[in-house]
């Protein structure tokens, strides 16, 4: 094509654009590409949260504002891409909530369903439709959706959880809704420890009927059992070369995952552990539980490298590469959008090395 044909076919593409935009209409093949790339191309970046540079901000925030007053006294762990947006990816959200002794976080209930990973003291407490359960560090709690819940605390000194929710997703699809309750906190009306002697023993009531839908019957997953079962298997076979010793929470009326648009782990890496490079296209925020180690996380050409330790937090994006090494042995928590990509059929994951 000639210089005089180029310019008439960009002189007609540009008045032909002009004119039809103002009846809302704009050319595919301008972002095609952008639209079906060749790869994922996630807009988050990987971020990392030390606990120790984190914590001050929590106890000032804890003199600064009551539980009650501010709903759910949390400090938002936002990507740094997406600032202003209340996400850690472009699917998840993660904070750390902070409550106090004698303090009640108010009862409500929302669409967006909720996990409680809890990260320091003990002695707190969350309540779900009418059974409380006690919290522990590395307590894996469920708040089902559009459930009734409250937090409160009977500890002698702060505790802290990382909430994990599917804000962004259900943002979306326009369907958030919440609902504040009549009194600050719900009336107990079941033993503590009563879905998971329930549920939890690879038995089902004869006559099972869902209480949360596709969601777990059981709410409250404690660290104790989990962590034995992960030193099990560390006893009786070798780490897989990528992910160490990981097992995969379930819901044990389906084997499949806790809720219905999260999945949740908790792996051991032993000492010296130099992990395989991997990705996945579910984005994943991690928790440290024990241990110390490095992620490696590469984005394209750009790598980042984190050194954590107990209570540290970071984020894996959509289809970053992940390699962990381990000083000592390491137990890590971490949740993804993982159902949600399986549903769809479009979760893929690639070993690397």
């Amino acid at each position: 094509m000639n210089t005089t044909s180029q310019s008439h076919s960009t002189s007609e593409r540009t008045a032909l654009y002009a004119d039809m935009s103002p009846h809302n209409l704009t050319p595919l093949w301008e972002v095609l590409h952008a639209l079906v790339p060749p790869h994922p191309r996630s807009p988050c970046v990987p971020a990392f949260w030390r606990y120790d540079d984190v914590r001050p901000f929590l106890m000032r925030a804890g003199e600064a504002i009551t539980a009650e007053e501010a709903v759910r006294r949390v400090l938002i762990l936002e990507n740094p891409a997406l600032r202003g947006q209340s996400c850690i990816t472009q699917s998840l959200y993660a904070g750390l909530q902070l409550i106090l002794p004698g303090e009640v976080a108010p009862s409500h209930r929302h669409t967006q369903s909720a996990l409680r990973f809890v990260v320091e003291g003990k002695g707190a407490f969350t309540a779900v439709s009418g059974e409380r359960t006690t919290m522990h560090p590395g307590d894996f709690i469920i708040t089902p959706q559009w459930t009734w819940h409250d937090h409160g605390s009977d500890a002698d000194g702060p505790v802290v959880w990382l909430d994990g929710l599917d804000i962004p997703m259900i943002r979306f699809f326009d369907a958030g809704f919440a609902e504040n309750g009549s009194a600050a906190q719900q009336e107990i009306s079941r033993p503590e420890g009563n879905s998971l002697a329930r549920f939890g023993t690879n038995m089902l009531p004869l006559r099972y009927d869902a209480p949360h839908g596709s969601t777990s019957p059981i709410f409250s997953y404690p660290y104790a059992r989990s962590r034995d079962a992960l030193a099990k298997l560390q006893r009786d076979g070798a780490p897989d070369a990528y992910d160490g010793h990981k097992l995969r929470y379930v819901n044990p009326a389906t084997g499949g995952s806790p809720m219905p648009t999260m999945s949740t782990f908790l792996q051991l890496l032993p000492k010296g552990f130099a992990g395989k490079t991997y990705r996945q296209t579910d984005g994943a925020v991690f928790s440290v539980v024990e241990g110390q180690g490095v992620a490696t996380i590469r984005q394209g050409e750009t790598e980042a490298r984190f050194s954590f330790g107990p209570r540290d937090h970071f984020v894996v994006p959509s289809w970053c590469s992940l390699s962990l090494t381990a000083s000592e042995e390491c137990v890590l928590f971490s949740y993804s959008d993982r159902p949600v990509h399986q549903a769809l059929s479009i979760w893929r994951e690639e070993r690397l090395d």
